[in-house]
Order: C-alpha cells, then structure tokens, then sequence
C-alpha cells in the first residue's frame, strides 16, 4: 500500500462559528440597542417635562431664574383679585413668600381666593419687587370634582326658562 500524501499548499477550511456563540453575539448586540434606545428616549423625555416651583423656591431662585419661563405654585391670597383690561391681578402664597401675578387674559372658572394655582409664565424683569407674568392659569382640583349645575329649565313640569 501505498500513502497518499496532500500536497503541501491545500486550502485550511474556514472555521466554522458555533450556533450558541453566534446567539450570544445576536442577544448582547441586541441588549445594547435596547439600553442605548431607552438612554435617548429618557433624554428627549426629560427636556419635555415641566416642574413648578413653589413661591419660596421662586424668590429664592429670582436672580438664577432671570426672565426665563417657568411654572409658579402657590395659593391663591383673598381680596388680592383684581380684574383688569388685559386679565387679572392677584397674589399667589406657598405660606412663607407672596408674590403679586400680572395674568393676561381670561382666569378658568374655578379660579377663586384661596384657590391651589400653578400659573405658567416669567419674572416681568430682573427687579426684585417685579411681578411674575403669566399667561396661563392651572387650577388644581380633587379627583371628587363637580362641575357647576347649569339651570337649562324643568322639562318634567313643562315651564321653559323663559316663562
């Protein structure tokens, strides 16, 4: 018998990667998809959320904050309401500060002394006795809100509103 031999330059035949690390490989690169999506999801998320400030961290944040805007939280003061052209006038309290609210435009029907409030707007200017500007009133309520009774008539008695 004789042996034969391979020649010398024959071809190494490729290696072969095993199915269980190319899983491997597949589920770690789809892990760090997964964490690098949920990382920039929380960022875009984070830039749309908007906090309130209560009336002492306004004062107190005044300078930092500037004319930049912001939401303001606070109770709203009895017999400051003032009705002017433009809206209304008013005094917002967390208890320790008060501060004096320019609202331009109309105040939600459960606006009302002693009412919770988030008003959403700026400092006027950087001065220290300035007003806070806003342009949106927020009216904080229980979840056993009513809406106010409308009179539309007695129908079951057959009057109108009118008679």
């Amino acid at each position: 018998m004789t042996a034969v031999a391979s020649p010398p330059d024959a071809p190494v035949p490729p290696r072969v990667v095993p199915r269980r690390r190319a899983r491997y490989i597949v589920a770690v690169g789809g892990c760090v998809i997964a964490v690098i999506a949920i990382a920039l999801l929380a960022v875009e998320l984070s830039g749309n959320v908007v906090y309130f400030r209560t009336v002492s961290e306004a004062v107190h944040d005044r300078k930092d904050l500037g004319t930049s805007r912001f939401r303001l939280a606070g109770a709203v003061v009895p017999g400051t309401i003032v009705e002017t052209k433009r809206g209304v006038d008013f005094q917002v309290t967390d208890g320790k500060h008060t501060v004096t609210v320019d609202h331009t435009g109309d105040p939600p029907d459960l606006f009302k002394p002693k009412a919770p409030v988030v008003v959403e707007g700026h400092w006027a200017s950087r001065a220290l006795d300035a007003p806070f500007a806003s342009d949106r009133i927020l009216i904080k309520h229980g979840n056993d809100y009513e809406p106010p009774k409308v009179n539309t008539g007695n129908a079951s008695s057959g009057k109108s509103a009118t008679s």
